[in-house]
């Protein structure tokens, strides 16, 4: 049993947390500090803390470790054996990658060193990836460049999104780094360095990077759809309203004008830059997510409009 600090923000970081905890001491759990939601805009916990909280572990959500020379204290006044780290957030300093004995673990969702970076889940959707799969590495200055202690390849199906791709992740992750750390704290492991000529990098994701370009390829704007799956969402815009693309698949046996909308098997479909993305499920903007075809029964003016925010009117084919 090694004396353990757990560093993670989201949903993500759980299953692994999880595992760890059941055969590890919890020192402490770092976390993002609250962030306004919803509506009211109210202080909300990262999923971490809520799990921390539930567990009574003691918390930190220090804003930044490199500004933050109290958190920091805190941290080493700990004295843990490992630091452990999913999807934190914030970058850790030289004076805390040295306090444990044994290192900063991290476990990054990507095949390392492809897609180094905070989005490399919905990166390899974008890139129309057949596999990824989560890598764990050793920490150091330059951020998921560390060497490789251990990884693991998942298949991507047509039909995933960040959302169940990642889901399958997060539990392959929590298996390969509870066998990891017990191999490295056994002192079985050699790491193995990167290739830094193979690196690719991913940006962050924003909220603007969910709005759709009819102009680009159908199966191009399927991708984003699913990588952007649950957020920010595939959305676009009709009647001066936001759309959110729930589900879609891309046919390249029609073609239409892009954002034109066409009826299709019952249904309807969107003209792109090449062929069409037919519709299965949308939402408008303040009611629920429906099947297209209740959505059109609803709707019946939505055959014919023009998707798209320079079309704020809803215009119509001639």
């Amino acid at each position: 049993m090694a004396r353990l600090v757990l560093m993670g923000s989201p949903a993500f970081a759980l299953p692994t947390f999880e595992a760890l905890a059941e055969e590890h001491e919890i020192a402490a759990v770092f976390t993002q500090p609250d962030k306004p939601a919803g509506r009211g805009l109210r202080p909300t916990p990262s999923p971490v803390k809520r799990w921390a909280e539930a567990r009574g572990y003691l918390i930190f959500q220090p804003r930044s470790l490199r500004r933050d020379p109290q958190a920091v204290a805190a941290l080493q006044a700990l004295r843990p054996n490992v630091i452990v780290v999913v999807a934190y957030g914030l970058i850790l300093p030289h004076e805390v990658l040295e306090t444990p004995p044994y290192g900063c673990l991290n476990l990054h969702a990507s095949l390392l060193p492809r897609y180094r970076g905070p989005a490399p889940i919905q990166a390899a959707l974008l890139n129309g990836d057949a596999e990824t799969g989560v890598t764990v590495i050793q920490m150091t200055e330059e951020v998921d460049a560390g060497p490789i202690l251990a990884m693991e390849r998942e298949p991507i199906y047509p039909d995933d999104t960040a959302e169940t791709l990642g889901e399958r992740l997060a539990r392959r992750g929590a298996r390969l780094m509870r066998e990891t750390l017990r191999r490295w704290l056994a002192g079985e492991i050699v790491p193995q360095p990167q290739d830094p000529s193979q690196a690719t990098y991913c940006p962050r994701i924003t909220k603007a990077d969910g709005e759709i370009d009819w102009r680009r390829p159908a199966v191009e704007i399927d991708r984003r759809i699913r990588a952007f799956t649950p957020w920010p969402g595939g959305f676009t815009f009709w009647n001066g309203r936001l759309l959110k693309i729930g589900r879609a698949r891309p046919r390249l046996d029609l073609q239409a004008p892009p954002g034109r909308v066409i009826a299709v098997d019952a249904g309807a479909a969107v003209g792109t830059g090449h062929g069409v993305l037919e519709l299965l499920e949308v939402q408008l903007e303040g009611k629920r997510m429906l099947p297209i075809r209740a959505f059109l029964n609803g709707h019946p003016d939505f055959l014919g409009a023009t998707l798209g925010r320079e079309h704020p009117a809803g215009a119509h084919a001639p």
